[in-house]
């Protein structure tokens, strides 16, 4: 018997990887598994209403497959069913265990006792549910009321990373799991790994305290220069059967560092526990990568890419929330004499220009000094931009660095960063992330996108996003149509989704249809492969070993987040899986949809982020006035300009950019010169220098279209400008819609196939139903099928709140 949930002293917050374990073996055929009888002892009245449902399903299931039906859907409602009420029977008998849950997490706290005592019947009501849906959509399938495709099952032991998708069996399939996964259990355990809750195989787990919770850490490396060797059988360990991730878990670094270079800490961030300037950490680590490297180079476990770093981040900024944690309170000397080195560079020797932008009076470089943490006070200055830009380049240096060493011992290992979405959606540019420049470097796509799907919990948090929409998209949105900007043909992997729950949001009673529209969205924007956030149940019901004291510390922060999420929601939990499913049954369709023209492209830079308070807020803004017109969205930089084909859209905005440096201004006035569409808010954008000093030279129109918009133009004045130069191909399917509001709130996506037909993905984001009328541009009849069910629909059709349409249109 496990020991009960123990309180403990607050050890440091770790969103921490589920990891690898023990011996080898021979893969599990996750699609036999079959769960384990119920039995049938329990007097509850809702475990044997759920216990005569699952008896009706598997009977119905029996007669489907007789027939030739695939029933791996309802196979997955079952595994679910039965998993869960075992987990209310557990949750029944550790009342005092599911109360100190509940007391973890602060929004809960208050109503702990209450919740703990309802929540094993929650569990068997919301069992009830799922089978209630499984057994009708069942009925309808065997009365030949719908047509549904087989179940596309992702092959965990075959699928091969290609150029810009996962391949299984011959077709794009997106990959589904867990991060941080019932730490404790085995891999080999297929009631952990399978298509149920995903089977990819993530290194390495090890069962040490905090500080040393990752095999592939800091600690792997000995100070005489050997390898811990036990250590590293966390990763050598790992069976070569199933695909998987690696990630390098940099948070800590051994005693023996500290001892021989006392300014390691300094600089450190929550997530990245040393400076990443110090050589001597730079060494450590470049040994630690090399021979990782090596033992794991053709290993499957890597199909996933590695990840460089979970949620980077050096906010350097006085106030900032991450001084809690004592993150980058100060800076070393390496990091310090990079930064003259830096400066040096940019004033290309100066130290008078220097000296007149900071108001200073330095000598020479080396004289040069700075306050870190950063006043605020300064944001807008020279110095200010400086340090800022600086920041992000020091961290582009140290993730090129990491990737080198990688790529030195195995050239052809993936790569990518668990970025935070709010290094690109929020407006504050001081955290040392340049989501552009690490987009192009890793071989893959990274980051831990997000949304929430009721108000945010914390106080004093804004939701105003719910008087318009029925979840907060907008991190799925265009955080996605950046990196899809940036990097279009490489694969985008979520390594640890927020859509179910977060620190800022859940909800025990979520809508299963905003667990579809969101996953869908998600995918429909870009994303290849998601390990969501987080599976952390042993089979017998139990929280994993990490909330129940079995690692030799316990993480209360980590078990806040049990409360109220997935782990206690057969409904949200069963429809992830559901909604995987057919997103990999239509993998073809779904992939063509996204490789779409991005035909209007608003301009972004880091110069006018860095300098100005609100330039991502108004970013937004502009965006999701252009969100619901029919046609995937994209952004231009420098870089996009200059290294990407122009042809792949029909106009830029330049929206409230005042600050560019020259060589930006340049890249968009070539952008004119050859043949290029620019419309420009007012003549105050691109005003200004990086250093805020004003440009003489304005945009010529040249060979290309430049519209300047008159003085106080508005987003919508602007929409309909730039709208007029989207070419008609992006254009052939019009809805028009009629919501109950002034706005929009239903996005889509069409493509044309080789037979003259259309594919058509239609999502209803609002809180209403939405009522649309789909015609052709052309002004021909259509006929009209939901390919998920093989029925017709009118072109006058209804869509609620948070559904999702997949659509046939056939001219007539």
């Amino acid at each position: 018997m496990k020991r009960q949930i123990l309180g403990a002293t607050l050890a440091p917050l770790a969103l921490l990887v589920s990891a690898c374990s023990q011996q080898a073996a021979t893969p599990p055929q996750q699609t036999s598994i079959e769960p384990a009888p119920v039995v049938q002892t329990s007097t509850n009245v809702y475990e044997q209403e759920a216990l005569v449902k699952i008896a009706k399903l598997k009977g119905m299931m029996d007669e489907a497959e007789q027939r030739g039906f695939d029933t791996q859907r309802e196979k997955t409602i079952i595994w679910f069913s039965e998993q869960f009420l075992t987990f209310a029977q557990w949750d029944e008998d550790n009342y005092d265990a599911v109360v100190a849950l509940f007391g973890y997490e602060r929004y809960y706290a208050p109503d702990k006792e209450r919740l703990a005592r309802e929540l094993p019947d929650f569990e068997r009501k919301k069992v009830i549910q799922i089978l209630d849906v499984g057994i009708e959509s069942l009925r309808q399938v065997l009365a030949g009321e719908i047509t549904r495709r087989p179940v596309n099952l992702v092959d965990w032991q075959n699928t091969t990373a290609e150029d810009n998708m996962f391949v299984s069996n011959g077709k794009p399939i997106f990959p589904y799991d867990y991060f941080s996964k019932t730490v404790g259990q085995p891999l080999t355990n297929t009631d952990v790994y399978n298509d149920h809750l995903g089977a990819l195989y993530h290194g390495g787990e090890n069962l040490y305290p905090v500080d040393h919770d990752r095999a592939i850490n800091s600690f792997l490396l000995k100070e005489d220069g050997t390898f811990d060797e036990e250590l590293m059988k966390e990763l050598t360990s790992i069976p070569d059967t199933n695909i998987g991730f690696l990630v390098y878990w940099i948070m800590g670094i051994p005693e023996w560092v500290e001892a021989r270079e006392p300014e390691v800490r300094k600089g450190r961030s929550l997530f990245t526990g040393f400076d990443v300037d110090n050589p001597l950490a730079r060494e450590l680590w470049g040994k630690i990568i090399r021979r990782t490297a090596e033992l794991t180079k053709g290993k499957k476990v890597t199909e996933l890419g590695f990840v460089l770093a979970n949620e980077p981040h050096w906010y350097a900024e006085k106030g900032h929330w991450t001084q809690r944690y004592k993150e980058m309170n100060s800076i070393s000397s390496y990091t310090l004499n990079k930064f003259r080195d830096w400066l040096d560079r940019k004033y290309s020797g100066d130290i008078s220009s220097l000296n007149t932008n900071w108001g200073t009076s330095f000598t020479n470089f080396g004289d040069v000094e700075i306050e870190i943490p950063i006043d605020p006070v300064l944001l807008g200055t020279p110095k200010w931009y400086d340090w800022s830009r600086y920041n992000m380049d020091r961290g582009t240096d140290w993730f090129t660095f990491m990737q080198s060493e990688l790529h030195a011992v195995n050239p052809e290992a993936d790569t990518h960063i668990k970025i935070m979405p709010r290094m690109f959606m929020y407006n504050e540019r001081s955290g040392g992330i340049d989501v552009e420049a690490l987009t192009e470097l890793t071989t893959m796509i990274g980051h831990d996108a997000k949304a929430l799907g009721s108000p945010n919990i914390r106080p004093g948090r804004s939701s105003a996003w719910i008087e318009r929409y029925a979840y907060y998209w907008n991190g799925v949105g265009m955080f996605h149509d950046f990196i899809e900007s940036v990097a279009p043909d490489k694969i985008n992997v979520n390594s640890e989704s927020h859509f179910l729950s977060s620190g800022q949001w859940r909800d025990l009673e979520m809508r299963t249809s905003y667990v579809r529209s969101v996953y869908w969205l998600a995918t429909l924007q870009g994303m290849d492969a998601n390990m969501g956030w987080f599976w952390a149940r042993d089979p017998d019901g139990s929280p994993e070993d990490r909330l129940e004291g079995e690692l030799n510390f316990f993480d209360p922060a980590l078990a806040g987040s049990f409360a109220g999420s997935n782990n206690m929601q057969p409904h949200v939990t069963n429809e992830v899986t559901q909604v995987m499913y057919d997103l990999n049954s239509f993998s073809e369709e779904i992939v063509a949809l996204r490789e779409q023209k991005r035909p209007l492209r608003f301009f972004y830079t880091e110069t006018t982020a860095i300098n100005t308070k609100n330039y991502m807020t108004e970013r937004f803004k502009l965006y999701e006035e252009f969100f619901f017109e029919g046609f995937p969205l994209g952004f231009v930089t420098q870089n996009i300009i200059q290294k990407q084909d122009n042809g792949l859209w029909d106009v830029v905005v330049v929206y409230q950019t005042s600050h560019v440096t020259d060589q930006e201004f340049e890249a968009l006035q070539s952008y004119l010169d050859n043949g290029g569409t620019v419309v420009l808010d007012s003549l105050e954008s691109l005003s200004l220098n990086e250093y805020g000093q004003a440009r003489n030279a304005q945009l010529q129109q040249s060979k290309g279209k430049l519209v300047v918009m008159p003085e106080g133009s508005g987003i919508a004045e602007i929409k309909q400008a730039a709208m007029a130069y989207v070419g008609n191909e992006s254009q052939d399917i019009i809805i028009e819609e009629d919501n109950g509001e002034a706005f929009k709130t239903t996005m889509w996506r069409q493509v044309q196939r080789e037979d003259g037909s259309y594919l058509v993905n239609v999502l209803n984001l609002g809180h209403n139903e939405a009522k649309l009328s789909l015609t052709l541009r052309s002004g021909q009849d259509v006929t009209m099928t939901d390919m998920m069910t093989g029925n017709a629909v009118n072109s006058d059709f209804t869509l609620p709140s948070e559904g999702v349409l997949l659509l046939e249109v056939t001219p007539k």
